[in-house]
Formats: C-alpha cells, sequence, structure tokens
C-alpha cells in the first residue's frame, strides 16, 4: 500500500529537514491548516486522506516566553493535540506519530538517565510546566487511542534541538545552540571580548541536531516502527561546557559571562537512548563540534556577519 505522509508542523526547523529526506510527504504549517479549528483540520484531512501523520506542530518557545505565558503554551498545544487525533482517528489514520519533548518528564528523579518509564514519575519543570504537560498529555492520548480504538501509533521523545533552520532572527524563540552561535557573532560583530548566557551555565543538556530526528522519523516510516522511545544523543555536557566546545570548534577566542540573576530552568533531564538503540543499532548521530559549524555556517551564508 502507497504511504501519504501528512506531517504539520512541516514549515519548522525539523519539518525542513523533513522535505529533504522525505519530498513526497505534504507538509503543513499554521498557514496551510490551522490545528486549533476542528473543521479546517478535518477538511484538510479529508483531501488528502493520509495514511501516516506525523505530528510536530506545536507552539514553542524559550524560557522566558514559557514563563510569561503559560496559559497560552497550553491551551494552543492542547487544542491542537486534540484535533490532531479526533481527526486523525475520524479518517482512519493507519499510523500517527507524535513528536513530543523529553521537557515532559519530571523535573527530578533518583536516577539518571530517565527512561520511557519515567514519564509520570513527578511534574515538568516549572520553567515550562504548562508546554511539558500538554506534551506528556499528547503521549497520554496516543496511548489511550491505542487502548479504546485498536489504533497502532506511537510517539518519539527527542531531547533538546539545534540547526541551521532555526529562529536566528528571534533569540526569544531560538533553541540555546542557536542563540549561543547568534551571542557569538552578534559579539564578534560588536568588537565584544566576551559573551553573556543566562543562569550559572552548571545544568546539563543532551543537544541533538535536528536532521538526526529527522532521520530517525524516517525510518520509524520505512520500517514500519510502532514503539514509543526517546531520540536523544549519548553526549551531555553542562551549559558551560557547550560555550566551550562551541567556542573551540568555530575557532573563536572569546569569555564566557554568566547572568546568574536570570532562570537556569531545569538543572537536568537527561534520558536514555538504549530502547532506541534496540530498534536502530547503526544509527549514528551528529556530533556537537561538527553540527555547530554546519550551523554557524549557514547562518554566515544567510545572514552574513
Amino acid at each position: 500500500m502507497e504511504k501519504r505522509i501528512l506531517v504539520t508542523g512541516g514549515t519548522g526547523m525539523v519539518g525542513k529537514y523533513l522535505q529533504e529526506i522525505l519530498p513526497n510527504a505534504t507538509y503543513i504549517g499554521s498557514k496551510q491548516c490551522d490545528l486549533t479549528n476542528y473543521n479546517q483540520v478535518d477538511q484538510f484531512w479529508n483531501h488528502i486522506e493520509p495514511t501516516n501523520v506525523i505530528h510536530l506542530g506545536a507552539k514553542v518557545g524559550g524560557i522566558v516566553e514559557n514563563l510569561n505565558y503559560p496559559a497560552d503554551f497550553y491551551d494552543i498545544n492542547t487544542i491542537m493535540n486534540t484535533n490532531v487525533l479526533k481527526v486523525s482517528k475520524k479518517h482512519n489514520v493507519k499510523r500517527l506519530t507524535g513528536i513530543l519533548s523529553t521537557c515532559m518528564y519530571p523535573d527530578v528523579v533518583e536516577t539518571y538517565p530517565m527512561t520511557e518509564d519515567n514519564i509520570h514519575d513527578g511534574p515538568p519543570s516549572f520553567a515550562n510546566f504548562s508546554y511539558g504537560f500538554t506534551k506528556r498529555s499528547l503521549s497520554v492520548g496516543i496511548e489511550a487511542y491505542n487502548k479504546q480504538h485498536g489504533t497502532n501509533w506511537n510517539y518519539l521523545i527527542p531531547c533538546n534541538l539545534y540547526g541551521e533552520y532555526d529562529h536566528f532572527e528571534d533569540p526569544e524563540k531560538c533553541h540555546f545552540i542557536t542563540a549561543l552561535i547568534r551571542k557569538i557573532i552578534d559579539s564578534e560583530n560588536n568588537g565584544e571580548s566576551n559573551i553573556t548566557l543566562f543562569g550559572t551555565g552548571s545544568p546539563l543538556r543532551q543537544f541533538m541536531h535536528a536532521s538526526d530526528l529527522a532521520r530517525v522519523i524516517k525510518i520509524v516510516i520505512e520500517n514500519d516502527i510502532t514503539k514509543s522511545f526517546n531520540v536523544a544523543t549519548p553526549e551531555e555536557n553542562s551549559i558551560k561546557d557547550m560555550a566551550t566546545i562551541t567556542l573551540e570548534a568555530l575557532d573563536k577566542n572569546m569569555g564566557v559571562v554568566f547572568d546568574s540573576d536570570k532562570p537556569d530552568g531545569q538543572y537536568r533531564k537527561t534520558v536514555s537512548c538504549d530502547k532506541m538503540m534496540s530498534l536502530i543499532s547503526d544509527f549514528e548521530f551528529t556530533k556537537l563540534k561538527d553540527g555547530v559549524v554546519k550551523v554557524y555556517e549557514e547562518v554566515i551564508k544567510k545572514y552574513g556577519k
């Protein structure tokens, strides 16, 4: 049976990498279909008749936005997720894969790295509490549909992402690595010898190039994998170490200053990739130092110094 693949959030960072490796899929952003509008979703699914839905669509933002607009993150993401699940069931979508986030995991657990069994062991971090719960709720919804309606849907839980297609023009919306590279470029252009980062630099993170997630999604579709699992590089670094690695990879001689009056966010949310590697044993992640060079070169090409 021919697969008709529909990707929500298809104009975002991960969606753009998917377009490169799954060119025959249908990609929609908010301009093509408002996922908060049930009738629009219903009409679009009726038109496309997808066999596979990759649900990337979400309202996302950085720590500041999450802290300032928690109701917006809760309302918009909850409505979008509900509509996508209901309409996909109505139109008999064979395979739906929801793309979640490790920020749905508990703020603190006794043992790291966290496995997929730890999802409900505590509340998400205060830094993105509403957003984290909507992602966790999506996992519950997918499992509920599987149990009640006999669907065979799944979800992937990626760690922090970065990439060439991030929001470089808006530091409030881009991910940490992207914002870091933007700060390095801006500081260099302004003749400054230091960059300033939020918090203390001590939190630990796994950062994955967004093209790696796109490749995993493609493998899931092509091999009809229906298990749910974390997608995360085993490479874990502190914020301070990531700044050092990035500066060294880009051959920049700058100091790093931390503004401890600004929030750190969640201290640690390291997740295990063991389940993923048991399913895709030969997968190789992009190394952080290689990924930041790719992003930097693309930013310079697009926006100049």
